[in-house]
């Protein structure tokens, strides 16, 4: 059993898996340093100087003067202002994502279209040969020589 599960491990894909979850958290932290440092504080400058982070709805009508304050007596609040952060947070992470995707598509198609612009299978054996070879080096069947 220690031997199927170090197998297992050693796959590369649950390594990539891994490392993918230790970069996509370190990018969390600097997003939404980025969200909170710098990007919310100029719409809150713009919107009258008003900090997201403290925006809430007190729904016990005492009418506290703070979130903390709020928080701290234990309030029924809806804290909206931080879903607000949270939401640009994950609009952020989603186009970053976004435009990796995109990135190793439009490699992954440049690949193929370069295979495909050199070379075909030989219809016997199925070997890769140029598209202009008129006999196949695999199993020497004569070949149609494809147009360029």
């Amino acid at each position: 059993m220690i031997k199927e599960f170090r197998e297992f491990i050693m796959r590369g894909n649950v390594i990539d898996l891994a490392v993918g979850i230790v970069i996509g958290g370190a990018f969390g932290t600097i997003v939404a340093s980025f969200v909170d440092d710098v990007i919310m504080p100029p719409i809150g400058f713009l919107l009258g100087r008003t900090d997201f982070s403290s925006l809430f709805i007190d729904l016990s009508g005492v009418g506290y003067p703070s979130l903390a304050a709020a928080r701290d007596a234990g309030a029924p609040i809806i804290a909206y202002g931080a879903f607000i952060t949270a939401v640009i947070q994950f609009l952020i992470v989603a186009f970053a994502v976004f435009l990796v995707i995109k990135a190793v598509n439009r490699t992954r198609r440049n690949e193929e279209v370069a295979e495909e612009s050199t070379e075909r299978d030989c219809p016997f054996c199925l070997t890769p040969v140029p598209k202009s070879a008129t006999r196949c080096p695999a199993c020497t069947s004569g070949l149609e020589p494809v147009a360029p």
